[in-house]
């Protein structure tokens, strides 16, 4: 029996990288997994973004654990394509009792560009939000308590990512995040939803690991000496923040709430 055996996840931004580590990992405690992802590429994203064969590799990957899955696209700056998502999940696994909300995107960039305020706010302060509220609704009505993990940063608790209009919309939707995590945690505690964050340091994901991003960080050294972790490692794993995810929903955590979690190799504490 794993830790997390009859539950049912709600994953955003699942197709690969973080999301799609965190779907295998709670699969392999035993969740079944409700997944979404836009699957497409967002104008002032200049890394390549997901696709739809990234999310059919994930449901490979779930199915290949022998736990169910249901996967669509969704956008999650679009309320009504992630409750159609969801009503699918629910229609055909039951329940939620697990949220994800990892959706994300970093539109940095040496060109500046106007639009990736207004895109990375978007995305992931207001996407976070109607996840959320999407799920929140049914949690209250079931009335068997449920957990709610929202994946901010080190930039969401330490003034980083550079001063383009991307940057700094990261920094601040990420600082955001947190905002709302506190909020949800105090409203939702009387119904017994615990509500966290997890803040990684630099991952190693498509996110990161790219050309655009390598750019970015050597235009201007203070941004690479300012993500400079504490241990010797320059990144860490997905799979390190999906361990961390399965203890914040666990019983193991049964009263862990209204928690920013780092798991950043001592990034925010050197800082």
């Amino acid at each position: 029996m794993g830790k997390l055996e009859g539950k049912v996840a709600f994953i955003t931004g699942a197709a690969r990288g973080q999301g799609r580590s965190h779907a295998v990992r709670l699969a392999q405690e035993g969740a079944d997994i409700i997944a979404s992802d836009i699957c497409a590429q967002v104008e002032t994203v200049t890394y390549p973004m997901a696709t739809p064969e990234d999310l059919a590799e994930t449901v490979k990957e779930v199915e290949a654990l022998d736990r169910r899955i249901v996967a669509q696209q969704a956008d999650v700056r679009d309320p009504a394509a992630l409750r159609a998502v969801f009503d699918a999940g629910v229609a055909q696994l039951g329940p939620v009792d697990i949220v994800v909300a990892n959706a994300g995107i970093a539109p940095m960039s040496t060109h500046e560009q106007y639009q990736a305020w207004q895109d990375v706010i978007d995305i992931n302060l207001t996407g976070v939000f109607n996840t959320v509220e999407t799920i929140i609704p049914s949690m209250i009505e079931r009335g068997q308590g449920g957990a709610i993990v929202l994946t901010s940063s080190t930039a969401g608790i330490n003034g980083i990512g550079g001063p383009t209009r991307g940057g700094l919309g990261y920094t601040a939707s990420k600082h955001g995040v947190v905002g709302l995590m506190r909020s949800y945690a105090n409203n939702l505690a009387p119904h017994r939803i615990r509500v966290n964050s997890v803040h990684p340091t630099g991952v190693r994901t498509p996110m990161i690991v790219n050309d655009v991003m390598a750019e970015f960080l050597a235009q201007d050294p203070s941004l690479s000496d300012a993500l400079a972790n504490a241990l010797p490692v320059d990144m860490v794993e997905p799979v390190d923040i999906s361990n961390a995810i399965v203890w914040l929903v666990s019983d193991d955590a049964r009263y862990v709430t209204g928690v920013t979690l780092p798991v950043d190799a001592g990034f925010t504490n050197k800082k």
